[in-house]
């Protein structure tokens, strides 16, 4: 259900209220069931809640939404971010990946959260796949985002950018292209292009504005072909992206956050879905953030949303 503060609850409700017939899976919520009554409330839909403890109970009857019920927020601050509502939104994802792991679900899709409720929590990790990584104990994964013609996938996440640089090594590098050909399974791509950018303007142009390339970059590319994995680069960050857009790649190995999803959010801002490739199961979020500044104001947009579970649908691990 994501942060309750925040527009997950509605996007959730709005994305689950279409006909039986539309929806791409059997889909249950977790998180706490008067928070989704209070959404269904708001947005004056004809909707009903239903309590359910787990996914094998689930009966889906068109016009209910069903809820694995966790917590109690009787009471809940609205439009920012609280210690409780970051307490909340971990223990809704912590329940998400028990049942996951149990086998009782295929996947899993996140509404967003806090990083900074989180961080009020008294909770280490600073997003989603940090904290479902470690749970799952998945020690290589990576942050891939779908959008339009384009998929990115990050060798690093959420760091400093002064930090970017040391953390490029030759193993990072060649962890996540052997994770962006899993990503290409997953989406059913059985001979994927993958394309690495350069972490340097013009991919270091042979040393001249940096060696990160030539040092690292450009021995795990060489590494990753003897290993029979179809990929090309380093290419300069300025042009891959247009080969991707073109359709002359499947993805981009890019190196840090923004280099990634500039390009995917200039293009599909509404419609991008993030995805975590390498856990034991599919787990898919909207690439849009809580958006307080609109929080129970019934004006959301559930496009993300339901792209995402559309998407979680489609995958296979």
């Amino acid at each position: 259900m994501g942060d309750p503060a925040g527009v997950g609850p509605e996007i959730v409700v709005k994305a689950l209220h279409v006909p039986e017939e539309e929806k791409p899976c059997l889909a249950v919520v977790i998180g706490d069931m008067g928070v989704i009554e209070e959404a269904v409330k708001m947005l004056a839909l004809p909707l009903k809640v239903r309590r359910i403890s787990s996914p094998a109970e689930s009966r889906p009857v068109a016009g209910t939404i069903e809820v694995i019920h966790v917590g109690g927020m009787r009471k809940f601050e609205r439009c920012r971010p609280t210690a409780e509502g970051g307490r909340a939104s971990a223990e809704y994802i912590a329940k998400a990946v028990e049942l996951s792991s149990a086998g009782e679900a295929q996947g899993v899709v996140t509404a967003p959260i806090s990083k900074e409720a989180l961080k009020m929590a008294g909770l280490k990790w600073p997003g989603h796949t940090e904290m479902i990584a470690e749970l799952t104990k998945t020690g290589s994964y990576a942050m891939m985002l779908v959008g339009g013609p384009l998929r990115v996938i990050l060798a690093t996440i959420h760091v400093p950018l002064v930090k970017v640089p040391g953390l490029v090594t030759r193993e990072t590098v060649l962890d996540t292209i052997r994770l962006a050909e899993t990503a290409c399974a997953m989406l059913g791509l059985s001979n994927p292009r993958i394309g690495v950018a350069g972490l340097n303007p013009h991919a270091g142009e042979s040393g001249l504005f940096g060696d990160e390339e030539i040092r690292e970059i450009i021995p795990a590319v060489d590494e990753a072909r003897r290993q029979g994995i179809p990929v090309s680069g380093p290419f300069p960050p300025d042009t891959v992206f247009h080969k991707a857009y073109k359709g002359d790649l499947d993805i981009v190995v890019c190196m840090y956050h923004d280099q990634g999803l500039i390009p995917l959010k200039m293009i599909a801002f509404d419609k991008g879905v993030n995805v975590t490739v390498g856990l034991p199961f599919v787990r898919t979020s909207p690439d849009h953030g809580t958006a307080y500044d609109i929080a129970w104001k019934g004006v959301a947009d559930p496009s993300s949303m339901i792209e995402a579970i559309a998407l979680a649908s489609r995958m296979k691990i």
